[in-house]
């Protein structure tokens, strides 16, 4: 007769336990933040926006190819925490109105895009265990719940650091379709007026400038009252 076949043994081995030791959540959330970590100090290092502000290649300064690696520079920059103005008026500076509009939303969906990609495969599992705050809570579940109309509302207003509403919509349950739709609609008014600031900073007076900042210095008036009154409406909570 055949000998009976050995029951597999489970695999406990060293490797095993290595294996799921990397990717529990916890490590993947340490692999996030030494990513960004990495990226924010590359950006401090080399200052990329210098390079797109004032020495971008004179080849480079028009037509679609020169637009499209702008979109994929800015993209990347704001993954590591560049400041999306800094890159707007850049953008207006070296493209126009039209183009550096272009430009710096397709560079903003991109940058957001890949941020929300590495907060919810890196750092959904270990931060949703943390969600037990009253705010955080709430906020969680707004953007579950109504995850475009919230996402919209966090993009039209320039007050919220967009690395935040971008991991934080990460952590959440909300849907990656609704989540790059509203960060395209909502981010067109003030990046906008950043890129028309941008093209038309040789002229001051004009009318299209003193328009842009206009536009800017009153949506970030705006942002702060509605900060302060929500801040003080929780706080009476």
């Amino acid at each position: 007769m055949l000998d009976p076949v050995p029951a597999a043994r489970p695999a406990t081995g060293l490797a095993v336990r290595c294996t799921r030791a990397l990717l529990s959540p916890w490590s993947r959330f340490s692999l996030l933040v030494a990513v960004l970590l990495g990226a924010a100090a590359t950006m401090l290092l080399l200052e990329p926006q210098r390079l797109l502000a004032t020495g971008w290649p004179a080849q480079l300064s028009g037509g679609a190819v020169a637009v499209l690696l702008f979109g994929v520079a800015y993209g990347v920059c704001t993954v590591a925490f560049v400041p999306r103005p800094l890159l707007n008026l850049a953008a207006g500076a070296l493209f126009g109105t039209q183009a550096g509009l272009a430009a710096a939303l397709a560079g903003t969906v991109l940058g957001a895009g890949i941020s929300f990609g590495l907060g919810r495969v890196l750092g959904q599992d270990a931060l949703r265990t943390l969600l037990r705050g009253r705010w955080l809570k709430a906020a969680d579940g707004q953007l579950s719940r109504h995850g475009f109309r919230s996402m919209l509302a966090l993009r039209l207003f320039p007050g919220v650091p967009f690395a935040a509403a971008n991991y934080c919509a990460a952590v959440s349950r909300m849907g990656y379709p609704p989540f790059l739709v509203a960060t395209g609609l909502g981010s067109i008014p003030n990046t906008a007026a950043y890129v028309v600031a941008g093209s038309e900073a040789s002229s001051p007076t004009s009318p299209a400038f003193l328009a842009a900042m206009g536009f800017i210095v009153l949506t970030g008036l705006g942002a702060a009252v509605v900060a302060w009154r929500k801040r003080h409406r929780l706080a009476a909570e």
